[in-house]
């Protein structure tokens, strides 16, 4: 275990080298390799987007043609790319029109709603209760795509393993042609983090029902 842990902090030592924010842009960036969510041009919504790495990798991804805007509940203090911006505020609070106007256009849907999401943990685990917080999170991604992603788009988020895992895969294949749950290498051995990635969104479909209360770390 030890041998391995020390492998995976490779990717915090090459983070700081190369300039992202934090080890989590390898991520995104194996998940856009195996999974092509990304596109040249594309508008890009990032949940839970401090400290800023995944704005970083997608702003890279869209060029400058293209536009990604963040949501926190800490500022994100790094530059940013000239066509990534971010704003402090709650994902669970702000509404759809709210997030479009982000981008500056209220009629002009995502391409992809991006979530890093998690819930407040004690070393990073996601341990029961942390796993129904990571649910709930991404449930409230799942609400949101109906109004703020266009058909045809993509999700990227991350939820903690546990009992509710196969039931958030369901749901989200209500809404999406193509799901797909991936664990990054970057991703620490201990964590039981998981990143479910749904693509071609079906903008017929109904609603997922919102979490019906805000969660710690959204």
């Amino acid at each position: 275990m030890a041998e391995a842990r020390k492998l995976h902090d490779r990717f915090f030592k090459q983070a700081k080298a190369e300039g992202y924010a934090a080890r989590s842009a390898y991520k995104l960036k194996e998940i856009n390799r195996r999974r092509q969510v990304l596109r040249r041009g594309g508008r890009v919504l990032d949940l839970g987007c401090a400290p800023g790495s995944w704005l970083q990798v997608a702003a890279e991804c869209v060029g400058p043609k293209g536009l990604v805007v963040g949501i926190d509940l800490k500022p994100v203090t790094i530059d940013l790319p000239a066509n990534a911006r971010a704003v402090v505020g709650d994902a669970f609070e702000v509404d759809a029109a709210a997030l479009l106007a982000l981008a500056g256009d209220k009629a002009e849907r995502f391409d992809v709603v991006l979530s890093d999401m998690a819930p407040s943990t004690e070393g990073g685990g996601g341990g029961t209760v942390d796993h129904f917080r990571s649910v709930a999170l991404c449930r409230r991604v799942l609400d949101l795509c109906p109004s703020v992603l266009r058909a045809g788009g993509h999700v990227v988020m991350k939820v903690f393993e546990g009992e509710e895992y196969p039931r958030l895969l369901r749901q989200t294949q209500r809404l999406f042609a193509d799901v797909k749950g991936l664990k990054p290498e970057a991703s620490r051995d201990a964590s039981r983090e998981m990143f479910i990635i749904g693509k071609d969104f079906r903008a017929t479909a109904a609603p997922t029902p919102a979490a019906p209360t805000r969660k710690d770390g959204a």
